[in-house]
């Protein structure tokens, strides 16, 4: 229902998207275009989508062509490929490659149909493995990557490059937003390609569903995370869409973390997990912490409105309604 959708604050400020503008949304099935769908609908736009089956977003000249016929007033790039740990270390070259075809694709073929206005999704893993923290907006490009997301990382830095030089090169009011780590309805539960905290709710709800006295988890537990809820990233990014039209990116997050092993206690709780967490310390935890300074949002009136361990719960039950498993 759209009024369970959190939204920006309503003020007297000039939109930069015209009321009900027609918006494509690349990527419209995944776990952030199907709730910039629902948020772009609740507020009264025309969403355009399509499938991968009748549109390859890395197919240069069929992408080109459909901007050209539908001729969007916006354009939302959240399309990509992604994954967790496992997948990025396992498949580096898809990662690379597949997402500069995507993005390279849509933001040429939406500049070449006229396309008004473009907002570029990246990701924080864009940022140096030892970035200070908070993280800002100026830490891109200031220190090694982390290793295990190394090739998706360096795409999404070429798309924002890409945004900036659209700007610079011909006044296009393109912008990029770097969410941190999202979850949600329609968020990816095989374990071989999520990301840790969908990953996180099936091992306990199967481990709670076999009587396993034990689940063992990667690492050590003491990295910290942050996450947002990904009907709360789809509000700020129609936010930044009506109010934002800088060079820089913009963080999106809620500004506060946890550590790994406090989101896995947090997880067996709400799954009715009542059996012991071991740790696998002989595998990576990957970046030591990475929260994101998101004071740039902030300033825009941006405040997240899904508490973690309510979203956690609501996401739960999604994949429960999903498998037909129950309550």
């Amino acid at each position: 229902m759209t009024t369970d959708l959190p939204g920006p604050p309503q003020e007297s400020v000039p939109s930069l998207l015209r009321p009900g503008a027609r918006v494509f949304v690349a990527g419209h099935r995944g776990l952030v275009g199907s709730a910039l769908v629902r948020r772009l609908t609740a507020d009264g736009h025309e969403v355009i989508t399509r499938g991968r089956e009748f549109l390859d977003l890395r197919d240069a000249e069929r992408t080109g062509a459909f901007l050209r016929d539908t001729r969007p007033d916006a354009v939302v790039l959240a399309a990509a490929k992604v994954g967790g740990i496992m997948a990025n270390s396992t498949y580096p070259v898809q990662f690379i490659e597949d997402n500069l075809r995507i993005q390279l694709s849509v933001i040429a073929g939406a500049h070449a149909a006229g396309t008004e206005r473009l907002l570029f999704l990246g990701s924080s893993c864009i940022y140096p493995k030892l970035a200070p923290q908070p993280i800002p907006e100026s830490a891109l490009l200031t220190g090694p990557l982390e290793p295990t997301n190394e090739a998706y990382a360096l795409a999404k830095i070429a798309g924002i490059v890409q945004i900036q030089s659209y700007r610079r090169q011909y006044g296009a009011a393109y912008i990029s937003a770097m969410p941190t780590n999202l979850y949600g309805p329609g968020d990816n539960f095989d374990l071989e390609t999520s990301h840790v905290l969908p990953a996180l709710i099936r091992r306990f709800h199967e481990a709670r569903q076999g009587d396993a006295p034990t689940v063992t988890l990667w690492g050590s537990g003491s990295p910290r995370r942050e996450f947002l809820h990904v009907d709360d990233l789809a509000a700020a990014c129609v936010l930044l869409l009506e109010r934002y039209d800088g060079d820089a990116p913009v963080n999106v997050g809620c500004g506060d973390d946890l550590t790994i092993r406090e989101l896995a206690s947090t997880i067996s709780d709400v799954t009715s997990y009542q059996g012991r967490i071991e740790w696998d310390t002989a595998k990576p935890d990957g970046t030591p912490r990475k929260l994101l300074d998101v004071s740039r949002l902030s300033s825009l009136g941006f405040k997240p409105q899904v508490p973690l361990r309510d979203g956690i719960a609501r996401t739960y039950a999604w994949w429960l309604d999903q498998q037909g498993a129950g309550a």
